[in-house]
């Protein structure tokens, strides 16, 4: 956990000039970090809710993308066929969409 910690510290709270963003609110938003409190010394829990609001949030994934630990093949595999399928339902979705506003389109 403490390695994740150190990533999310540096991911999150490093400061808008130094990683070349600009003043932009919309921008600074993201590097406001996630705050958890931890009530009634109960630390097991705000782990937990922080996992939690990380998931939420795309935090972690955005975490795991930046590791540069080696992948295994199987794990490299597992992700190609994970995105091929989300590739996929999007493309469906899409051309479903644009037959549905083809339809409206000709028929108004």
């Amino acid at each position: 956990m403490s390695a994740i910690a150190r990533r999310v510290s540096t991911t999150i709270f490093a400061p808008a000039t130094s990683q070349g963003l600009s003043r932009d609110p919309s921008q600074i938003q993201q590097w406001r970090g996630i705050r958890v409190k931890v009530y009634e010394g109960n630390l097991d829990r705000a782990l937990t809710m922080m996992q939690r609001k990380m998931q939420s949030s795309g935090m972690e994934r955005l975490i795991k993308e930046e590791q540069t630990h080696h992948i295994k093949n199987s794990e490299k595999r597992v992700l190609a066929r994970k995105n091929l399928e989300r590739r996929l339902r999007s493309e469906n979705l899409a051309r479903k969409l644009q037959t549905i506003l083809i339809r409206k389109i000709r028929t108004a």
